[in-house]
């Protein structure tokens, strides 16, 4: 992260631009199409963006780590303890995590509810425990802390004009969760966890040990279908969201609802074979997505200005 959004950013004290280095670069690694839609922000917002990508990319990361030394109590131990300590700091406004500080910073600026991180935790520890869901209501308690406040947070950030915004953040961000479980199906399964509703797999003759054998026959390809039909109708009911947002964030948002909401395209494009392929978005289409949406970046930021940069508070 470049000096330039951090003084932009109005974060100055050298530990607290550490942590947000440290967030910046679990936001690059884990979450490369997120990170590629934060560059279309104005400098001074992309610190607090990498923030809450990093935070959540640190914990999954965690959770899924811990899988191979820890036993299921010693994982819910510790990712209740290390979510209590950031709940703490939370409240005391600071802290001296190396990851937490700059989430910690993050939300008292921006005064981003408490009740969201608790949403998140919560599903963390569900992750710890609960292999498969039996219909779309009970995926979506874990949906809507693992993926949908993520939305949630961002969304001060971005500048809302209306409370519509918070809703179809919402939108955005299960439709993103929904296109990653649809493309990670044969991933997913490896590791224990089957995320597509039991019910409705059931409707074409699909259950854990059908999908085990690991073919793409006709009942599976219709199942991903399916569920490829409710990301689509989320994505598209998103889309009015976006134009309650500040001129300067939009260009982001718009292009992150493209390219993400794009793997269930790619997963279409090899055919439903998620078994043997990882459907991907290609290079060309996210250079073709990112340029133009460059240019409207630049001139949403001349036109409008780069909205409230510095947030609530200073470091």
């Amino acid at each position: 992260m470049s000096k330039r959004e951090l003084i932009a950013s109005g974060i100055t004290n050298e530990a607290m631009q550490d942590s947000y280095e440290r967030c910046r670069k679990l936001n690059s690694q884990h979450g490369k199409t997120y990170y590629l839609a934060t560059l279309l922000l104005p400098p001074g917002k992309r610190p607090y963006v990498h923030a809450l990508y990093g935070f959540a990319r640190y914990a999954d990361e965690i959770v899924d780590d811990l899988s191979s030394t820890l036993s299921d109590k010693e994982k819910a131990d510790w990712l209740v303890g290390w979510g209590n300590d950031f709940l703490r700091d939370l409240k005391k406004g600071k802290s001296e995590d190396p990851i937490c500080k700059a989430v910690v910073d993050t939300a008292n600026r921006w005064e981003i509810p408490t009740d969201l991180f608790e949403a998140f935790l919560h599903s963390m520890q569900m992750d710890l425990t609960i292999t498969e869901y039996k219909t779309y209501e009970d995926l979506y308690e874990y949906v809507y802390g693992s993926a949908a406040v993520i939305g949630l947070q961002m969304v001060p950030i971005l500048e809302p004009t209306s409370q519509v915004a918070y809703e179809r953040a919402k939108d955005l961000g299960v439709a993103f969760q929904l296109a990653n479980f649809v493309r990670d199906v044969s991933e997913d399964l490896t590791r224990g966890r089957i995320y597509l509703p039991l019910d409705e797999l059931a409707q074409f003759g699909v259950d854990r040990k059908y999908l085990e054998k690991r073919i793409a026959d006709k009942n599976i390809k219709d199942a991903l279908k399916f569920q490829i039909q409710r990301v689509k109708q989320l994505e598209e009911k998103s889309r009015s969201g976006i134009e309650f947002l500040h001129p300067s964030s939009r260009p982001c948002i718009e292009a992150a609802r493209i390219l993400y909401c794009g793997i269930v395209d790619a997963v279409e494009g090899i055919d439903y074979e998620v078994f043997q392929k990882r459907a991907t978005v290609s290079q060309a289409r996210r250079i073709g997505v990112a340029g133009p949406a460059w240019i409207k970046s630049l001139n949403a930021r001349r036109k409008y200005g780069q909205g409230h940069i510095q947030g609530i508070k200073t470091s």
